[in-house]
């Protein structure tokens, strides 16, 4: 038997069916599946299914020493134990083995750790490489019908990578965390990669901080001639002879705008024109095409998330890349031809019909990947944002197939005859000048949306001409502090620097988010970045040190290369982070003072109305965010937050209460919370709307209708018991029959629930926002309302009657209707469905023993169980 092993399963997937010629079948090994025919096999992994970690005593973190851990051993050890299992299993029988991992440092590492696996059990079976760039079926059969060997030196300078970044991590994570009282899920994290680049944003941040802005003033006014009108900017001759619009004197500025204002016409004094030739851009390296997807809105982990997935799929090829020159044997006219018959095809018929084509190059030029191209397959089954990103790979392999584009610059210089005194120190005439363009040649412009090809207008004019002054203007300014570093910015920078590789640049910054380094987009450090980075500057700043990180990452290129060895590297590393100990050792009192202070910063929204002090966010023992005093316990005044996401406190501070608004970070369902106390108050003010009768104890209540007392909404989830404050706004409900009621939380969350609250915790979800309207339309089934959303511009949203949608939700949430009926699982309720059961209605209506007797091992007893849970 012949075994493939991949990276991961979906490309074992297309690979098999490459192979195969369609005819593989899946079958499941250990739980793992595995796709086979005639004698072969494909095994996907899930990228590393082994990892290196410290023995089991060193798992202590109180009682195990952080600077222990420099010098201590490192253990292989299984992460995913049923792929290994499955793995070593298929081994046992296979006569030779191709390891089709990815063709980078990393997916070298994880092809060697499967070549060990496979040594485990198997000792004398050939162990071959194959190597490929796209999972199309001319490169996958090329790849398999070249095989190579497995390049250890490569894989060890994946594998040296791994033992340093486990050190440093765990070694200064540690030290930080323990030194700080930061331990379980607050631990503060640091390694060998995120020091630098933390370093990189918070020496942009002091940069914008510490910019003092300096005045300064443009004078503008608008030029009609025969033609038409354009604007035109005041402009005057610098010290050293150059051109310069700003006027940093207020006097100077005043008295050339009076000038201006009172002038009625200006002379052309010089016309000329002059042709630029607009290149097409190079192709796509994974940096380049970070920061293209970037300017659509994609973060850099989404971006490469997402190409990696068309790669798997066969769309495009090798994401991850420093080259930017094609290889020879890319026949461009024959992959633009692929997509003739597409979408593309009036952007491909144009480019087919130049004369030749020469694809443009970029500076990089490496052996290992092509730059991200198309493959010439097309999808048909991507969702908007993969078709965006798709549509950009293609549109950049257009464009660097496309013919330079020419524009005609103009420039017009008008002059203002008068004595004004200048900022130049002349007294002379004012000056105005515009500059228009106009695109004679589209070139690849018409390929390539994303490069702007905006035109500036500015008529035809002829010197000695004169032309009307109108719309005069005197605009202050003031200069502004340099910007942030965007994602993409921020990793181009890094590239530049020698910091991290292209594969784990983007991971680096979404680590900087995970562990509250850095908020907001473009990433602002936080507080705690910056008491780390100080630390770091102040007691070791070999932590905080591009050169350090960009010589060990030159290091492990030289491993690679076979210039030096995996120990050399590893025992330097290691020999390295004692010296920056012998700093940090001494010092972890200062360290963990200065540590907490800012984390303390970090969580502060304002002062406590009933006392005075600081209110922060904080996090209960059961995991989720409130606001609390920190004068507690002297003064235990709180307000609760919504129970979806993470609080980031805003810079925004409500007028009336002096209080920062609260943003809860939540993935695509991130929202604005508002002032927390302005949210309480609304929900005080707010009395429940009544709307039927409770289904669990109201006096028209079923018989039973089971609920966990949770709620899982559209918006957020929410309970009951986040809302007490709800339920103490009016009187407590007595013992009889409970009514559900519209209720407005303090947390700013909404729900349907019962007035007998705490007594009875029945609650459904309402969404967070819009006005909502009780309509005389009344569910049948229960009995309720139909109730219609109102968002301000936006259609009204039919939500209907409130038991009825949540049970539509959580059918949408488990795939199926019926699995939201205690009892029934997936293979149940596939079970229900072959026999004609295909929602609860159907469930409900259905005869208990003609049901039992159509699914197996189920009884009629159960089939009523169910019912009963259903009503």
């Amino acid at each position: 038997m012949e075994l493939i092993v991949t990276e991961k399963d979906n490309a074992a997937r297309r690979i098999a069916d490459i192979l195969s010629d369609g005819t593989a079948d899946a079958e499941r090994v250990n739980g793992v599946n595995v796709y086979g025919w005639g004698g072969k096999r494909v095994i996907g992994l899930s990228g590393h299914v082994v990892g290196v970690d410290f023995p089991p005593e060193y798992d202590d973190w109180r009682n195990v020493e952080p600077h222990e851990l420099i010098d201590a051993p490192v253990d292989t050890q299984a992460t995913q134990e049923g792929i290994v299992a499955a793995l070593r299993r298929l081994a046992k029988d296979a006569n030779r083995v191709i390891i089709a991992t990815d063709y980078d440092r990393e997916g070298e590492l994880i092809g060697k750790e499967a070549f060990d696996l496979v040594r485990d059990v198997n000792e004398t079976i050939p162990v071959e490489r194959a190597r490929f760039s796209s999972i199309t079926d001319r490169e996958v059969h090329n790849a398999f019908d070249n095989t190579g060997e497995i390049d250890f030196n490569l894989a060890a300078a994946g594998e040296a990578r791994q033992i340093v970044d486990l050190v440093w991590g765990a070694a200064l994570t540690r030290f930080l965390s323990l030194s700080a009282g930061q331990l379980g899920d607050d631990f503060i994290s640091v390694g060998r990669v995120q020091g630098p680049t933390l370093k990189l944003l918070v020496d942009r941040e002091r940069e914008i901080q510490a910019f003092d802005s300096d005045d300064y003033w443009e004078l503008y006014a608008d030029l009609t001639g025969e033609e038409g009108a354009f604007e035109a900017q005041y402009f005057y001759l610098d010290d050293d002879g150059t051109e310069a619009r700003r006027v940093w004197d207020e006097g100077a500025a005043d008295v050339a705008f009076e000038a201006l204002e009172t002038a009625e016409t200006a002379d052309v004094e010089e016309v000329s024109r002059r042709t630029r030739t607009d290149d097409p851009p190079a192709p796509f390296n994974t940096t380049q095409f970070i920061r293209a997807a970037s300017a659509l809105g994609y973060s850099a982990q989404r971006a490469m998330s997402m190409a990696e997935e068309l790669y798997t799929a066969g769309y495009i090829t090798y994401p991850r890349t420093d080259n930017t020159v094609y290889p020879e044997d890319l026949e461009p006219e024959e992959l633009l031809d692929a997509f003739t018959e597409t979408f593309f095809g009036e952007s491909v018929e144009e480019l087919l019909e130049q004369e030749e084509i020469e694809p443009t190059e970029g500076d990089e030029e490496t052996t290992d990947h092509p730059p991200i191209h198309p493959t010439g397959e097309m999808p048909t089954d991507l969702d908007d944002d993969e078709w965006e990103v798709f549509e950009l790979v293609v549109r950049r392999f257009f464009a660097t197939c496309a013919p330079s584009a020419t524009w005609e610059h103009l420039r017009v210089v008008a002059g203002i005859e008068g004595e004004a005194s200048l900022p130049s120190g002349g007294d002379a005439g004012l000056s105005l000048k515009a500059n228009g363009k106009r695109l004679l040649e589209e070139g690849y412009h018409s390929v390539y949306p994303y490069s702007s090809a905006d035109e500036t207008f500015v008529p035809d004019v002829s010197q000695g001409d004169a032309l009307a002054v109108s719309e005069q203007r005197l605009e202050a300014k003031e200069t502004q502090p340099p910007r942030r570093y965007g994602q993409s910015r921020l990793i181009e920078t890094m590239e530049s620097m020698g910091v991290g590789t292209k594969s784990t640049r983007h991971n680096t910054i979404e680590k900087l988010y995970d562990r509250n380094y850095v908020e907001n987009d473009p990433p602002r450090p936080t507080q705690l970045a910056h008491a780390v980075v100080e630390a770091a500057e102040e007691f070791a700043d070999l932590i905080v040190s591009e050169e350090m990180t960009a010589q060990l990452e030159a290091d492990m290129r030289s491993i690679a290369e076979g210039e030096k060895g995996f120990d050399e590297v590893t025992e330097e590393s290691r020999e390295l982070l004692g010296r920056v100990f012998e700093d940090l050792r001494n010092s972890r009192e200062e360290v963990g003072d200065h540590l907490r202070k800012s984390m303390k910063a970090d969580k502060i929204i304002g002062p406590c109305p009933e006392c005075g002090s600081d209110l922060l966010v904080r996090k209960s023992r059961y995991g989720s965010y409130f606001v609390g005093c920190d004068g507690y316990p002297d003064c235990e005044y709180t307000l609760p937050l919504p129970s979806t996401g993470k609080p980031l406190i805003l810079d925004d501070v409500c007028e009336e209460h002096g209080l920062n608004e609260v943003k809860m970070l939540a993935g695509r369902k991130t929202f604005v919370h508002g002032c927390p106390l302005c949210k309480a108050e609304e929900a005080d003010a707010e009395e429940d709307r009544v709307i039927g009768a409770c289904p669990d104890c109201g006096e028209t209540a079923a018989s039973e209708t089971p609920r966990d007392g949770s709620v899982h909404g559209s918006d957020a989830p929410v309970s009951q018991s986040e809302a007490q404050s709800a339920s103490d706004d009016g009187e407590a409900a007595d013992d009889e029959g409970g009514e559900l009621a519209i209720k407005q939380l303090r947390s700013g969350s909404r729900l349907v629930g019962c007035t007998r609250y705490p007594d009875c915790e029945y609650s459904l979800p309402l969404p967070r926002r819009g006005e909502i309207e009780v309509t005389e339309e009344m569910c049948e089934e229960h009995d309720l309302p139909h109730l219609v959303v109102h968002s301000g511009d936006d259609e009204p949203w039919e939500l209907g009657c409130p038991i009825c949608n949540y049970r539509e939700f959580q059918a949408r949430e488990a795939g199926s209707e019926l699995e939201t009926v205690e009892g029934i699982g997936e293979k149940t309720a596939e079970k229900l469905e072959s026999a004609g059961i295909e929602n609860v209605e159907g469930l409900k209506d259905a005869d208990p023993d003609d049901l039992a007797a159509s699914v197996d091992g189920v009884g009629a007893g159960t089939v009523r169980d169910w019912q009963a849970k259903a009503d």
